[in-house]
């Protein structure tokens, strides 16, 4: 019997090279895309590694913005698993550099489903889309999949976040206006960690980068919803195969942590490191943030955002692998990989 066929999108990246493992562990066939035939070869090194399935892995040079390029590619296949997404270091001067590319790219991949008939396609959206841009913060108020980030709230957003919920968002009306019988199913993780496989690595694991490196002498008042790239390959997985996802919001998330609780664990893990556990007052993360433009977003995080996880666990039998667990294997992976010395 034929395998059943997944296009998966970005399979370079942190979360897309974890789902091309598990997918191909599960039996899949996975045409992976990447923007350039230059990381072809050191990617199929890497996912090699943790699956004995490689022969089932294909590879496809594939720029969002094309919109013919993903006709060709969506021929034969039975899903699409979008992960591909622009998640910049440091934010673009002109947000729009974020949002037309994330946007002209859901649209394409969609039309090419449909062109294709595709039975889903599985989006990777963000917990950015979901708990931003309020006007009010009620601290009382818990963000389940019903809410969406409100993009008119200048000062609770960033150009990032405001690119993710304006994918989503165009990403739903096209399935309500022209779709016909294709399903879209969209998980929105939190900030990712878990075991780095390669060096070109996630950006939220930059938080136990930052914490083991000891690049910040304090800690800022912040926490996060957390969750192990692992716990969201699966979800991806759950949301493409479950036939009770279809045209479901799926937050993807173990669990709210503090900064100061997660350089906790690390320093009871890595005695030898001097991992700072003091933290800075608000005002002073503020001033420094005047200075130092990358520490802008951490500002959205001093005020708690309490989110209902339970979705994903209730609907489709999702188990995440807890947070203390997942510090802990990103931190693990970095010290393996050198990326921290």
């Amino acid at each position: 019997m034929k395998s059943k066929q997944v296009l998966l999108t970005g399979v370079t990246g942190f979360l897309g090279s974890h789902t091309a493992i598990q997918l191909l562990d599960k039996g899949y066939e996975v045409i992976g895309t990447l923007r350039t035939k230059d990381r072809i070869s050191s990617i199929k090194g890497i996912i090699g590694q943790h699956t004995d399935h490689l022969d089932k892995l294909h590879f496809a040079v594939a720029d969002l913005s094309d919109p013919h390029v993903w006709n060709d590619l969506a021929k034969g296949v039975d899903f699409i698993q979008h992960v591909a997404s622009p998640f910049p270091a440091r934010l673009p001067k002109n947000e729009d550099e974020l949002i037309i590319p994330a946007k002209n790219g859901v649209l394409n991949i969609l039309r090419a489903a449909v062109e294709n008939n595709v039975k889903r396609v599985v989006m990777t959206s963000s917990l950015a889309a979901v708990a931003y841009g309020q006007q009010e913060k009620d601290p009382n108020k818990i963000f389940t999949e019903n809410d969406w980030t409100d993009i008119s709230g200048k000062g609770d957003l960033t150009p990032y976040y405001k690119s993710k919920t304006i994918a989503e968002k165009v990403a739903w009306d096209f399935i309500g206006q022209e779709a016909g019988p294709l399903q879209l199913v969209t998980v929105c993780p939190g900030a990712i960690l878990g075991p780095v496989i390669e060096k070109d690595y996630g950006t939220s694991a930059e938080i136990v980068v930052a914490l083991m490196n000891c690049s910040y002498p304090a800690l800022p008042k912040i926490g996060f919803d957390l969750v192990d790239v692992r716990s969201v390959a699966d979800l991806l997985i759950l949301a493409m195969e479950s036939p009770k996802a279809a045209g479901n919001r799926y937050i993807a998330a173990a669990g709210y942590s503090t900064l100061k609780s997660v350089a906790r664990i690390l320093k009871e893990n890595f005695p030898e490191r001097k991992i700072p556990t003091t933290e800075f007052p608000n005002f002073i993360t503020r001033m420094l943030a005047q200075f130092r433009p990358e520490l802008k977003p951490v500002l959205l995080e001093m005020v708690r955002r309490k989110t209902d996880l339970s979705k994903a666990q209730k609907e489709l039998g999702w188990q995440p692998i807890p947070v203390t667990k997942a510090i802990i294997a990103c931190a693990k992976s970095l010290l393996e990989l050198q990326i921290v010395k």
